[in-house]
């Protein structure tokens, strides 16, 4: 599972799966100021179906993916880059995924470059991007 001076271009990184808990929403850390995020009556009377995640949540799920495939590397010179695509409903079903897309020699080791995103479980894509981590440097 851990990526390593081995692993090849086009390794799929194995995801997290999570829920979009109105508790968790509603915390102070996950965005407590803005109603939408956690009052199912204000999120209707603003046009939504119902309460949204914010986009740090998506943004947490992939950290948490890197984390168990890159280990402490994520936290020495790892970029994560994230574009939030569409919003993420209480109770939806959120799945990371990664894919290896570049390994470039870098001193000992690699630097490698992963195409990340998280989608529901209609395969909807609410959030893409990459992250670029050193492994073995």
């Amino acid at each position: 599972m851990p990526i390593t001076r081995d692993t090849p271009v086009g390794y799929e990184l194995v995801g997290v799966k999570k829920k979009a808990a109105i508790q968790l929403m509603g915390s102070r850390v996950w965005g407590r100021f803005n109603p939408n995020h956690w009052d199912p009556v204000y999120a209707a009377e603003t046009g939504l179906k119902a309460p949204i995640q914010t986009g740090e949540m998506s943004s947490a799920y992939l950290a948490e993916m890197c984390v168990n495939h890159f280990g402490a590397s994520f936290f020495t010179g790892a970029r994560m880059v994230c574009r939030y695509i569409a919003s993420i409903s209480t109770n939806e079903v959120i799945v990371t995924h990664g894919v290896v897309t570049e390994k470039t020699s870098k001193g000992d080791g690699y630097r490698f470059k992963v195409d990340i995103w998280a989608e529901n479980e209609a395969g909807e894509k609410k959030t893409v991007g990459f992250v670029e981590a050193d492994v073995e440097v």
